[in-house]
């Protein structure tokens, strides 16, 4: 599982049929103190995740292939969910 803030939505005339309705967004990926780490990325975002929100995001291609329907499907990363505060301990 990976936190990461969202950077952008990806538009595309032409793409892999199993992505076709899917919400796809730019990620980038963060550090235990927020800050930005490593190279972005894309997810499929069935939550709906805004610009800038911080996200967890599920790097298992097999769960990202059941949730579109197609065992084919390039996209390995999911959203998981959207991070509403950061806790302070």
């Amino acid at each position: 599982m990976i936190l990461a803030r969202v950077d952008g939505v990806v538009v595309a005339t032409v793409g892999h049929p199993s992505l076709t309705g899917h919400r796809s967004i730019i990620c980038q990926p963060l550090d235990e103190h927020g800050r930005d780490e490593g190279v972005p990325f894309l997810a499929i975002d069935p939550q709906g995740a805004g610009l800038h929100q911080r996200v967890l995001i599920s790097t298992d291609g097999s769960h990202t292939r059941v949730h579109v329907k197609n065992p084919q499907s390039p996209l390995r990363n999911l959203v998981l969910g959207i991070v509403d505060e950061k806790e302070t301990a």
